[in-house]
């Protein structure tokens, strides 16, 4: 018996297989446009009327109600969740400020040079470096992280984070970001704006000051609109603005829980960081006094590691100490009121007590952040349910058409939002594709 020969594929039909890989191409994403904006509560925008900026953005593409930050709610912790997917106990990242039990090196929020050391940072890869990897470029500008190596890698430009970058620093950062985004020189471009924090940190969420910033914020949003308009890039690129948190209101120095008033502090060997949540390394002998102690305090929580709630996705992580507090929403942990941060004014002077602050329990409202995005990926004109910060990996990777590396987020949270869904990214419906066209045209001369 002879063995039958394969049939032959027609040109015709090699070709129209060669067709759909060409229409394949448009998975491997389009480029993407970030922004970080630190410390915009997830209501700063509900007058839209009075922001024509935002207000375009929205109608042309989508909004969630609100998203829920990561445990802690503070700034490092959710920069890294937003941009791997990942809770704090999975990255490592948990807190602004953290000791490292084994080396005694301490990260300190700001330019500390300790905090560039890699031991903060390679708990995992964030989507720069992966993108990075694949050799596709990444600018970033004044993010905070981004002047680090992480797992060997750096962005192929950043603009090294300042404190409070001005409102031209940003206006020149969009310009920048969107020319090497059209040149194709940048597949994805980051930017970070900190001044909505600085002045409710300062003034208060619900303060003028911050209103204030929230309207320069949407002049800026303005030029965003027309630069896109006038390169040409409505069908090309895609835009995400996110925040890392909210704000609270802060009732002046009514409500500071002062430990020094509980607890002897010759019996810490370490304390890292005031506000809502403090890290207590008790020396050993004293661990459980001051455990004792501790949980007698109203309006405040003690939690020894293994009872750090589940929900919280935090107890898992490298440096998370021995006793962690967490204080009720308006309260504030501090050694004594000696020690409470005070902001300075344009003379150096100590100015005032902080009005607003972030970093309690993540499920209390005002620790909500915000998100939306717009771009020929995204729907129009929609708003959507509440997602969380670590959802919101999946979408830039399906924007980008990169691969996700396994994450913590949540596609079916997501997928509502994108114009086609089919999972988180299809960059290997080209390859399999093209893999297809090439095995029938040699089973085709066999």
């Amino acid at each position: 018996m002879s063995r039958s020969q394969p049939p032959a594929c027609s040109p015709r039909l090699l070709a129209l297989l060669l067709l759909l890989c060409a229409g394949q191409q448009s998975l491997a994403g389009r480029p993407l446009l970030v922004f970080l904006i630190d410390g915009f509560r997830y209501d700063y925008m509900d007058n839209l009327h009075a922001l024509p900026g935002f207000r375009e953005l929205v109608t042309s593409g989508v909004k969630v109600d609100y998203m829920t930050p990561d445990f802690p709610s503070l700034s490092y912790p959710n920069y890294y969740s937003l941009m791997t997917g990942r809770h704090c106990d999975v990255h490592q990242m948990t807190g602004n400020y953290m000791f490292d039990e084994a080396s005694k090196k301490e990260f300190l929020i700001g330019t500390n040079p300790d905090s560039r050391l890699p031991l903060w940072w390679d708990g995992s890869e964030p989507l720069w470096v992966t993108l990075q990897k694949l050799g596709r470029k990444v600018f970033m500008y004044y993010w905070p992280g981004c002047e680090v190596e992480i797992l060997g890698v750096r962005p192929s430009f950043c603009e090294e984070y300042v404190y409070n970058p001005s409102e031209k620093n940003l206006t020149d950062s969009i310009v920048s970001a969107l020319n090497v985004l059209r040149s194709g020189e940048a597949s994805m471009a980051a930017i970070y704006y900190e001044k909505i924090d600085v002045e409710g940190h300062h003034y208060g969420p619900d303060s003028q000051q911050v209103r204030a910033a929230v309207k320069q914020l949407d002049v800026a949003m303005e030029t965003l609109n027309r630069q896109i308009r006038e390169k040409g890039l409505e069908q090309q690129l895609n835009v995400m603005l996110f925040s890392d948190h909210g704000m609270t209101r802060l009732q002046w120095m009514e409500k500071v829980i002062e430990l020094d008033k509980h607890i002897n502090m010759s019996d810490i060997v370490k304390m890292m960081d005031r506000g809502p949540v403090v890290s207590l390394w008790p020396q050993q002998s004293r661990y459980q006094q001051v455990y004792s102690a501790l949980s007698q305090v109203p309006n405040m929580q003690v939690y020894s590691r293994q009872e750090i709630p589940e929900r919280f996705h935090f107890r898992g992580g490298r440096f998370v100490s021995p006793l962690t507090l967490v204080a009720e929403p308006g309260w504030f942990i501090a050694e004594n009121k000696e020690m409470l941060p005070f902001w300075r004014n344009d003379s150096g002077e100590a100015s005032a007590w902080q009005n607003g602050w972030h970093g309690y329990d993540n499920e209390f409202i005002d620790m909500r952040a915000f998100f939306l995005a717009a771009g020929p990926d995204f729907k129009s004109n929609v708003r959507a349910a509440p997602i969380r910060a670590v959802d919101i990996y999946n979408m830039m990777c399906r924007t980008l058409g990169v691969e996700p590396l396994p994450n913590n987020g949540s596609w079916s949270r997501v997928e509502y939002l994108l114009k086609a869904s089919g999972g988180p990214s299809q960059p290997s419906s080209l390859w399999t594709c093209c893999l297809v066209a090439a095995l029938l045209a040699l089973w085709g001369h066999a």
